[in-house]
């Protein structure tokens, strides 16, 4: 299976199954010198891991994170960092009729087509799991931002048609949501709505917004790797997310040209700003130096225990309910892997962008 690494100079690869011995992640391209220990990543691996709520499938996990390559004392050493977790929880058995038919919503189907053979506890690499080595990987990524000024905040927006109230939002109210949302009202509407759908055996997805602040002018290529055509990839990239938009995002094709600009001005440092900021912080694929705003809409989760149609490999229509411990709805989980994926595709981008101009190359080998 090709497609498990991620990223041009730094660069990720994942691997590990559901229901395998364990899940990790190979980081190479990180700097020498970085200050790195186990509890730092185990922060983020912990704003994802399940059981924590009772949004979340009862699995419990304790996701605790090994560095076992790259990092001496404390620091970075410059070469590959390996970081693994073990799965301790496994339940395979509740999965065992799964390998007879197709769960409508899950890539059971595509699986067998592509591969002929498929891992189907708990879905293999296409389970949620697999985001724990982007998480793990997402955390170094924030860690190197954090030296440059930059930060990354990722947050619930909506679930399902309830929606945060920006007046009412404040960043430092997200960890006192279960839901990870910044508005304290909504988010009791959102559980309240949450728990009539999980009464019904059904699910509810979502809306994560996502928000880069510091971020230099210039980070991104103006053609086929624009810094928002990589961030797409990256977010769409994890399984779920079926949708993105930067900046205004589908609201600009309602909104005309005069509307949609955003005016240039000094400020009374003389610094050049813009009066607003429709395009989400990138123009002609290049970062602007303005606020970068990203939302991506996150389906409902495929596994509910109540009847489905759908066919078996003996070519039959059965109906079938499913067993098993699922999320009724993944965005608060899925929050801080958006999170990471930014992360991962910005320091990516900066590294690149190193080489764009001659005189930085001097400014560095001529000193």
């Amino acid at each position: 299976m090709s497609g498990s690494v991620f990223g041009t100079i730094f660069k990720i690869s994942t691997w590990g199954e559901s229901h395998g011995n364990g899940i990790g992640v190979v980081i190479d391209g990180c700097p020498a010198g970085l200050f790195l220990e186990e509890e730092y990543v185990q922060a983020y691996l912990n704003r994802r891991k399940p059981g924590q709520t009772k949004y979340s499938t009862p699995r419990k996990e304790e996701d605790k994170v090994s560095i076992l390559s790259g990092v001496f004392e404390g620091r970075t050493t410059g070469t590959p960092i390996s970081l693994v977790v073990y799965n301790e929880n496994q339940r395979s058995g509740d999965y065992s009729s799964i390998a007879s038919y197709y769960r409508p919503g899950h890539a059971d189907y595509t699986f067998d087509q592509k591969y002929g053979f498929r891992d189907y506890r708990g879905g293999g690499r296409s389970s949620g799991r697999e985001t724990i080595g982007r998480v793990a990987a997402g955390a170094i990524a924030c860690a190197i931002l954090n030296e440059l000024g930059i930060n990354v905040c990722a947050y619930t927006k909506a679930i399902g048609p309830i929606v945060i109230n920006n007046e009412k939002a404040s960043l430092d109210q997200i960890q006192l949501s279960p839901l990870s949302m910044p508005d304290l009202e909504a988010s009791k509407q959102a559980e309240e709505y949450l728990m009539e759908k999980m009464k019904d055996h059904n699910s509810v997805g979502g809306v994560i917004e996502c928000i880069v602040r510091g971020m230099p002018i210039g980070v991104g290529e103006p053609v086929f790797d624009k810094l928002d055509a990589s961030l797409a990839k990256a977010v769409m990239s994890i399984g779920a997310i079926k949708g993105i938009e930067i900046g205004d995002g589908f609201q600009s094709a309602m909104l005309t040209g005069a509307e949609n600009n955003d005016a240039y001005y000094y400020d009374k440092e003389n610094n050049l700003s813009k009066s607003t900021n429709h395009a989400g912080g990138i123009l002609g694929g290049m970062s602007d130096g303005s606020e970068i705003i990203l939302r991506a809409a996150v389906k409902p989760t495929p596994s509910i225990s109540r009847p489905q149609s759908t066919v078996n490999k003996e070519n039959e229509n059965v109906e079938i309910q499913i067993q098993g411990r699922h999320d009724p709805i993944i965005v608060p989980r899925a929050v801080v892997v958006v999170e990471a994926m930014v992360a991962i595709t910005l320091v990516d981008q900066l590294f690149i962008g190193m080489t764009s101009q001659l005189d930085r190359i001097k400014d560095f080998y001529q000193k």
